[in-house]
């Protein structure tokens, strides 16, 4: 064979292997598709999902699902051919890995994240519904959150009431922080505290630390709010993270609580974080949540406003897009539906 042609061949041959390697390296990208749906009329594992003790609950038919995104793992890298393989599914979302796992997050941190804004988003619903109702929602300061390695593992944990901090009584998380940061670091803070799921009232003494980045006194824990209510209310749904069923909680709640059937017996979806006021706030893979919907058999889905023009870009076939930014807008949504005055709804698009 010449010299040229040979070194042609050799050339393109290398050119072939790089190719190839390239295609098969991993790159920096993560994968989103849709997750299950779940009734928040109906039951879970056995156990309704919305438990009501202490007040008249009423028959409810039809469907209000919450929708889910199943997204890869945080050690999960796509080579590059997979990845342009995903960009071509209709059901598969590729996104920059930043997008689900921030400042290089593990998966444990990020679980960990999602449960807590999991339970922050009950929180809301609860308290947007009872006060959507009528009834009187108060609330109270809790640990939300105990750093790793401080000086309150395993003396605080999230969830507990705290009451008062060296016998002061505290009605708002910056007070905690205030009386700890009195102390010199290495004294003890006394908190009279009422343990998650207990309402027996007990003290626990933590020595404090120096904080790094302030030199103040410290304890470790993050302070926040969780609100009281005038009966119990209990969302049973395991294995599932984020603050963005809060909308469909609160759609639930009301349902059980009021004579009549907001749905019609229609099957209704959607989304949507939700603060203690009712006020709905945009999520993250909506376009996901459409095709779970449509999957699950949904014949309309409530979209925050803010996710509308994403959501109107593709939208499932035979699937309505109702936008949404109050929980009373959803349940005057609800309203049109179950009377058939589907016309009058705002929609995307």
């Amino acid at each position: 064979m010449p010299r040229r042609s040979a070194t042609m061949l050799a050339s393109t041959l290398l050119l072939i292997g790089l190719l190839c390697a390239a295609l098969l390296l991993p790159v920096p990208y993560a994968q989103m598709g849709p997750g299950p749906t779940y009734n928040t009329l109906g039951t879970q594992n056995g156990k309704p999902v919305i438990t009501v003790t202490g007040r008249q609950t009423y028959p409810t038919t039809g469907n209000l699902n919450m929708t889910t995104v199943e997204v890869s793992s945080a050690d999960y890298r796509p080579n590059l051919l997979a990845a342009l393989a995903g960009w071509f599914q209709s059901d598969t979302a590729i996104v920059p890995h930043s997008t689900l796992y921030p400042d290089n997050q593990t998966e444990q941190q990020a679980e960990q994240q999602n449960a807590e804004e999991f339970s922050a988003s009950q929180d809301s619903a609860k308290a947007a519904a009872l006060k959507q109702l009528g009834y009187k929602v108060g609330s109270e300061v809790v640990v939300a959150a105990v750093v790793e390695n401080s000086p309150s593992v395993g003396k605080l944990h999230a969830g507990d009431v705290i009451r008062t901090v060296d016998g002061t009584a505290v009605t708002t998380p910056d007070q905690v922080g205030t009386l700890v940061r009195k102390k010199q670091p290495g004294q003890t803070v006394v908190f009279g505290i009422t343990p998650k799921g207990t309402s027996t009232a007990k003290q626990v003494t933590v020595t404090t630390a120096k904080n790094p980045d302030t030199g103040k006194a410290f304890v470790g824990i993050q302070p926040g709010t969780e609100h009281t209510f005038p009966f119990q209310v209990d969302i049973n749904l395991g294995d599932v993270g984020g603050p963005s069923a809060g909308l469909m909680f609160a759609l639930g709640i009301v349902d059980k609580l009021t004579p009549t059937d907001l749905t019609g017996g229609k099957f209704v979806a959607g989304t949507g974080t939700i603060d203690d006021q009712g006020n709905v706030g945009p999520i993250g893979g909506i376009s996901m949540k459409l095709i779970a919907a449509r999957n699950a058999g949904a014949q309309y889905f409530f979209v925050p406003a803010d996710n509308c023009a994403e959501a109107a870009s593709s939208p499932p076939a035979g699937l309505k897009l109702i936008k949404e930014t109050t929980l009373k807008g959803a349940l005057d949504a609800l309203s049109a539906i179950r009377s058939g005055a589907t016309s009058t709804l705002p929609t995307c698009g």
